[in-house]
């Protein structure tokens, strides 16, 4: 007897709405046909569907987004770094407490080491009477970050492997939601017996028709909500016979005209409940400018250095979009201006680290840097500006202004000294700047965003 049981899963929308009616739609549809043919379909997400970027889930932290996952019919998801770290540890305990799917991540647990009750590390579920599909979850290991928040995140390998060997004597086949990054994937398919197929997400990755590796299955659609993945199983005799994957282009599909009204009402009622909580009101304007010293900046970098008790507060000026104007402040204002899940940080550098970073920073090349990821929401880099720090630059025959002099707090840099800086945690995971990276001793003040850091400062 031959059977086809059909896996749609999306990853990495990071609450990018601007799809999701046409995801909704093409989903109802597929689901209704596949249904007529007597075919089994299962949907999942991968980890990072919300993203606070956006203000439904800015309001709702996430409660909205699984309202959407529910309104599908999904029946497993995992956690992305999104869910794991950028809400506080009541909001996550919480986020699921509406849900009507399984949430399965075998990687996280309680500051005590029990799991969380609604953290499953599997789950099996039946596609047919006799063809059982067992999810494993597992998220990206961000230690520093959850341990910050109250949680405790295990290595994905050790905990993913003892899940399989868990669950697969319950399971026909085995579908691991890893939220771990295509590199990950490719070790983890190769170590870990057991794996059917692997559903990635978190580096973002398109693979239009999988990729095998040692017999499993990887497969990843993408990010934004820009395509669906679908992964077909052909099922004989009760046993997996052969597995396909494909992903489909979502732009041109129809749209859901319920769904896009919804989500307009949604935004509507979130960004009211945002501009209803007044956090300051201003006596003047705070004009911004990405690429000069402006007032605006300048108060968020000395928020960074008070709220961290640092030497030195710095940030780079692209993190504000938009300036704020006299008169009342409310957290839509806040929202709009920096929409970034950044998150302070305090990092110990010796005197000629932090030369070398300033230079860097004051080069034309990082000033314009124009890139996406590590939390920020931006453009460009935009200027780096400091409190506690005066630079003195001289224009030279290439057009540019060197700095020809760096003084710490009124005192001059001191090569050998090592110095407290406030900035955010995008360059203490990123690649921009080295020095940060791999510095010994890192500090991340959370749940708090930059934007908390700017009510805190206005309001004082």
């Amino acid at each position: 007897m031959k059977q086809i049981v059909y896996l749609y899963h999306t990853n990495d929308v990071h609450s990018h709405f601007e799809h999701w009616p046409q995801i909704a739609r093409f989903l109802s549809e597929r689901r209704r046909e596949h249904r007529a043919r007597n075919e089994a379909m299962l949907l999942f997400d991968v980890g990072d569907f919300l993203d606070r970027v956006h203000p439904i889930t800015e309001a709702t932290r996430g409660k909205a987004n699984v309202d959407l996952l529910n309104d599908l019919g999904y029946d497993a998801v995992t956690i992305g770094n999104n869910e794991g770290i950028t809400l506080d540890y009541s909001e996550l305990d919480s986020l699921y407490e509406r849900a009507r799917f399984p949430v399965v991540v075998a990687n996280l647990f309680r500051r005590d080491g029990a799991r969380p009750p609604w953290a499953l590390p599997y789950a099996v579920i039946p596609a047919t009477e006799t063809f059982r599909i067992g999810v494993v979850g597992a998220t990206a290991p961000f230690r520093h970050f959850y341990e910050s928040l109250g949680w405790t995140v295990a290595s994905p390998f050790e905990t993913l492997r003892a899940a399989v060997a868990e669950v697969k004597p319950q399971a026909d086949c085995v579908v691991v939601l890893s939220h771990l990054g295509v590199h990950d994937d490719e070790k983890m398919a190769a170590e870990i017996p057991g794996i059917n197929v692997i559903l990635g997400a978190h580096t973002h990755h398109l693979f239009p028709e999988g990729k095998q590796v040692n017999g499993a299955l990887l497969c990843a659609a993408g990010k934004y909500g820009q395509y669906v993945g679908v992964v077909k199983l052909e099922v004989e005799d009760g046993r997996l016979a052969r597995t396909s994957a494909a992903v489909v282009d979502v732009a041109a599909l129809p749209r859901s005209e319920e769904v896009e009204r919804r989500l307009r009402r949604l935004e509507q009622e979130s960004l009211a409940q945002l501009e209803a909580e007044r956090v300051a009101e201003l006596e003047e304007d705070l004009p911004i400018n990405w690429f000069a010293p402006s007032p605006l900046a300048h108060v968020l970098a000395s928020a960074l250095r008070e709220w961290c008790q640092a030497d030195i507060g710095m940030v780079n000026a692209g993190v504000l979009l938009e300036p704020l104007s006299k008169g009342p402040v409310t957290k839509k204002d806040l929202h709009r201006i920096c929409p970034h899940p950044l998150n302070p940080c305090k990092v110990k550098l010796r005197g000629a680290e932090l030369k070398e970073i300033m230079i860097e920073a004051n080069t034309e090349r990082m000033k314009h840097l124009q890139f996406k990821g590590f939390g920020f929401r931006g453009e460009v880099m935009g200027e780096m500006v400091y409190d506690g720090v005066d630079i003195e630059t001289e224009l030279e025959e290439d057009g540019q202004w060197h700095i020809r002099g760096i003084r710490i707090n009124g005192e001059p840099l001191d090569p050998e000294r090592t110095y407290e800086v406030a900035t955010t945690d995008m360059f203490a995971i990123g690649h921009f700047y080295p020095q940060i990276r791999r510095a010994a001793e890192k500090t991340y003040y959370m749940p708090e965003f930059l934007r908390d850091l700017l009510a805190w400062k206005l309001a004082r």
